[in-house]
This record gives C-alpha cells, sequence and structure tokens, in this order.
C-alpha cells in the first residue's frame, strides 16, 4: 500500500468523518508533524526527547520509529543515539488518530463577505490544537460547509458552548481583536456551579498564572516576592446570580479581562467550581505531562472509575472497514486513540 501523508496544508474533507453512537470520529490518516529544536531540547537524543515530551507512545515505539526513518531530522533518518542541535527540523511521520467530539451540528448562524457567526458545541475545539486538527470548528466547516480560510476572533474552551465569531480574512480578524482589546467588545457566558453563590454580585479581582505545559490555571504560584515572574497576570471577572436550587447556581460570567481559563479558576478561588469541570472541579488531577493528553483529559480520566468501560468498548470498535490498519500504530485498529476515555 502507497502511503500518502498528510500535512497541514491539507483541508479535511467530509468523507473524513464516522459517525457511530452519538460521537464524531476522524478516520485515522498519515500526517507529517513538523517542529523544530528549542534550546532546552538540544542536548538530547531523538529517542529520549520524543519519550519525555510526548508521552502518549511507549519509549519502544519511538525507537522503531526512529530506526525506520519515520522520525527524522533534516529531511534524513539518523541512529537512535543521535543528538539534537538547535534549530533543527525534526519530521514525525505517523499514523494519526484524533479523539472523538460529539456529534453536534456546528450551525452557521450568520455568514457575511467578511464574518461567519457559529453556534459551537460543547466538546468541539475552536481551531487544531494537541492532538485536534479536523475534529475542530475550524476543520468542520471546512469540510461540511466549504468555509475557509477562517480566522478566530475569539475563543471558546473546548468544553464550552456558545457563539463563535469568525473572521474570513486576516484584515478583518486585526480589526475585532483591536476592538476586544480596546474594550469595545463585551461578553456573558453562563454557568451552573456547585453549591448556593453568593446573592450579591460579586468581582473577583486575582491574579491567574497559566502552566502551560500541564495546561492549567491557578491563582496562586508559588512566591511572588522571590519569582515575580510566577505571580501570573492580572484578571477581574464580575459573576452574578441568576438562580439558585440549594445545590447548585446558575451564575452569569462577565470577564473583564481574557486570561486562560479565566472564568474557571475565578469561580474555583470562590469556592464555587463549574459543576462539570473536571479540571477545576478537584484538587488532584493527573498532571498532562505524566499521562501524555491534554489537561481535561487528564482529569476526565482521574475521576473515571476502572470498571466503567462503556465508552471504552465503544472507541475500541475494530473499522477495518473503514481505514487500513498500519502496524506501527500504537493506536490501531481503534478508532480513537487509545486512553481516550470521555469528553471531558
Amino acid at each position: 500500500m502507497e502511503i500518502v501523508w498528510q500535512t497541514p496544508a491539507n483541508p479535511p474533507e467530509r468523507q473524513d468523518y464516522i459517525f457511530r453512537k452519538g460521537r464524531r470520529l476522524v478516520r485515522p490518516y498519515y500526517f507529517e508533524f513538523i517542529s523544530h529544536v528549542k534550546n532546552r531540547w538540544a542536548g538530547k537524543t531523538i529517542v529520549d526527547f520524543f519519550a519525555q515530551e510526548f508521552k502518549g507512545r511507549p519509549f519502544e515505539y519511538y525507537v522503531s520509529a526512529v530506526q525506520c526513518g519515520r522520525i527524522q531530522v533534516d529531511g534524513e533518518t539518523v541512529p537512535v543515539s543521535y543528538i539534537l542541535e538547535p534549530s533543527q527540523k525534526i519530521s514525525h511521520f505517523l499514523h494519526r488518530h484524533e479523539p472523538p467530539v460529539m456529534a453536534s451540528d456546528v450551525t452557521v448562524l450568520v455568514e457575511e463577505p467578511d464574518v461567519v457567526t457559529v453556534c459551537k458545541p460543547a466538546s468541539v475545539p475552536v481551531h487544531p490544537c494537541g492532538q485536534y486538527r479536523k475534529n475542530t470548528v475550524i476543520g468542520i466547516l471546512q469540510a461540511e460547509h466549504g468555509l475557509a480560510p477562517l480566522f478566530p476572533v475569539h475563543r471558546l474552551d473546548r468544553l464550552v458552548s456558545g457563539l463563535l465569531i469568525l473572521a474570513r480574512n486576516a484584515a478583518k480578524a486585526d480589526l475585532f481583536r483591536q476592538q476586544i482589546e480596546g474594550g469595545m467588545v463585551q461578553k456573558q457566558y453562563i454557568a451552573k456551579v456547585v453549591g448556593v453563590f453568593p446573592e450579591k454580585e460579586l468581582l473577583v479581582d486575582v491574579s491567574i498564572y497559566y502552566n502551560p505545559r500541564e495546561g492549567r490555571s491557578t491563582v496562586k504560584a508559588g512566591d511572588s516576592c522571590c519569582d515575580p515572574l510566577s505571580k501570573g497576570k492580572t484578571a477581574s471577572t464580575k459573576f452574578t446570580r441568576i438562580s439558585s436550587n440549594g445545590t447548585h447556581s446558575i451564575v452569569l460570567c462577565e470577564p473583564v479581562t481574557g486570561r486562560t481559563h479565566q472564568i474557571r479558576v475565578h469561580l474555583q478561588h470562590t469556592g464555587h467550581p463549574i459543576a462539570n469541570d473536571m479540571l477545576y472541579l478537584s484538587e488532584y488531577v493527573d498532571n498532562r505531562s505524566d499521562v501524555g493528553m491534554s489537561a481535561d483529559r487528564a482529569a476526565g480520566k482521574s475521576s473515571i472509575s476502572e470498571t466503567d468501560n462503556t465508552y471504552v468498548d465503544d472507541c475500541e470498535e475494530t473499522c477495518c472497514k473503514n481505514f487500513s490498519i498500519d502496524p506501527m500504530c500504537t493506536h490501531c485498529p481503534n478508532l480513537a486513540p487509545t486512553g481516550c476515555l470521555s469528553y471531558s
């Protein structure tokens, strides 16, 4: 079988998706990941680098991938003992499996020459990131509506649903961003939180530190006196209770600033985290760098009983009729990546 390697230049297509039991899955495909050696990676062997930075696959896989040329440096096959140098190009040719998302449509509400407004469903990332490329709002709109290119003006977390504005050219996107940064655009969110939220309007004005390696924000980041860089960025959110049933509350959230996970971590700080937000509902969450998955997925993995195999069984259904099995792939013959337990 001749392998056709896709790159980010290859657009998603309608036939790339498989719908099963309320889930949208992506037919596994061959893909070339390209990166360049950062200074902190330099000096490591090619195998150690992959094993330490990308823990979703076993060490033995990376050894085999280097030996057979699935992992290359500057377009050439190298030995497993090869030492990386700054700025070198690394190519990883792999059989890519994307996590499933809910099968909800990405509904186009308004389509204008310069702007598209859609209803983003929960569980779907806005743009390609991490394990997601085709199972994103951008990918789905391109495959099913022929809308491309699209430029996200703002972002909604993967687990959040709501209105999403996308520019159809870079100039319009820049204009929107200037308006957002200038305070000309206001955002409102509705959240269901744990407990009885205070009845009076509450303004949380607490700095946030985002750890990009772990994909998690905190309101405390060490001793800011000793390490000024660790104190994070100023953040402010206004909260207004809409209703409460004594167990949960519905809260209007109005961010004054726009930090990563700002509403989620500010609600956690008040003692009323979002009711189904596993990343901030518990203080004990697996580090994503240890388990090789996104922070939200690591949190979901921590919360699922080992005896709850319903989702796992669905993901492990073999689909030889739908895609070719790659003998080197650590996820085949499953549709979803190994360890994919929930939408969290």
